[in-house]
């Protein structure tokens, strides 16, 4: 029989297994080793910071019976990929379960991710690799030169809209840096740059089988005097983060109705106007921020926020930390 769990049951498992078998940090100060609680099944993960933004996961357990009912979540962008064992995960609504296995990946997008459940299958060897990035650094990364995401990945980064998932087929040459990634064979500095390279490696592979899919992501067309409006509209936007027009206004100034532009936003930046404008402030943010001699007040009023407890939030929402830890780094 299957224990039916919540994430906060399962965090308090882990949690009492860790006062008896507490994690390991490894000699090169890279990653630190969790013993899987007897309670959930046997084996480990390995967890790795690789730059600000980037995590790595590796995973070797045996599973036991056991579901997670996983409450509605705001999520960063993650791929998955395993050379063994099976995950099911599906939402409430839809019921209709996602498989992760050794032929099926995994991409999730950013944004709100629905309440779902994750079933492990029972007794077999789970062997794989799980990666979380912030939208910020997949931006950075995947940007074209006018420092938008090309129109496939725009799905990936939803910002306050629901998360979008994709299983690209995992290939051989995935498989081959999977392994890679498990049995990488430096250590320190070398062990970092090696897993960094590697894990973009492997995510350039999935992206690149999800793009060539025809039926992988939404496709929506604009005639393109529209995509022009759309290209126009955001240009305004990020002109006038201190102090922006409101979208019905917006939308006279490029000559279009309120529909048109929710629609041409959604079909050009895969997010609605509100959250573009959103995003826009956070990474000029982000740029004052890694610059001196301004507060993080003076920088929220620069981006258009008058309360600085809501501009914490939004960028921390995007950018996995404060706006003051994100200063102090800089620091």
């Amino acid at each position: 029989m299957s224990l039916d769990l919540t994430t906060d049951e399962i965090d308090a498992i882990w949690t009492e297994a860790e006062r008896y078998c507490p994690p390991v940090t490894s000699s090169d100060r890279l990653e630190i080793l969790y013993t899987q609680p007897p309670a959930l099944g046997q084996g480990h993960k390995r967890e790795m910071q690789l730059c600000d933004g980037l995590e790595l996961c590796i995973i070797d357990v045996v599973q036991h019976g056991w579901v997670e009912r996983v409450p509605e979540n705001e999520h960063p962008v993650q791929f998955c990929a395993y050379l063994s064992g099976l995950i099911e995960s599906g939402d409430y609504a839809s019921g209709g379960p996602l498989r992760i296995d050794a032929s099926q990946g995994y991409i999730g997008g950013s944004g709100i991710q629905p309440g779902h459940f994750v079933r492990p299958q029972t007794s077999q060897r789970q062997v794989g690799v799980d990666i979380h990035m912030t939208p910020a650094l997949f931006q950075q990364f995947f940007a074209n030169g006018q420092d938008e995401l090309p129109a496939s990945l725009r799905p990936l980064t939803m910002g306050n809209n629901w998360q979008q998932r994709f299983s690209p087929r995992t290939t051989d040459a995935m498989r081959l840096v999977v392994r890679q990634i498990i049995h990488c064979p430096f250590q320190g500095m070398t062990k970092r740059a090696y897993l960094q390279a590697k894990v973009f490696e492997l995510m350039a592979l999935q992206l690149d089988g999800l793009v060539a899919s025809p039926r992988s992501l939404p496709t929506q067309s604009l005639k393109a005097d529209t995509r022009d409006r759309i290209h126009h509209a955001a240009a305004i936007l990020r002109s006038q983060l201190e102090s922006p027009p409101c979208q019905t206004t917006l939308a006279q100034q490029v000559g279009m109705s309120d529909r048109t532009l929710q629609k041409g936003f959604k079909a050009v930046f895969g997010v609605t106007p509100f959250t573009y404008l959103t995003q826009q402030r956070m990474q000029q943010a982000e740029q004052l921020l890694r610059q001196p001699g301004q507060t993080v007040a003076e920088i929220a009023n620069i981006v258009g926020y008058a309360n600085p407890a809501q501009f914490a939030a939004a960028f921390k929402r995007q950018f996995g930390m404060t706006p003051r830890k994100c200063l102090q780094q800089n620091r």
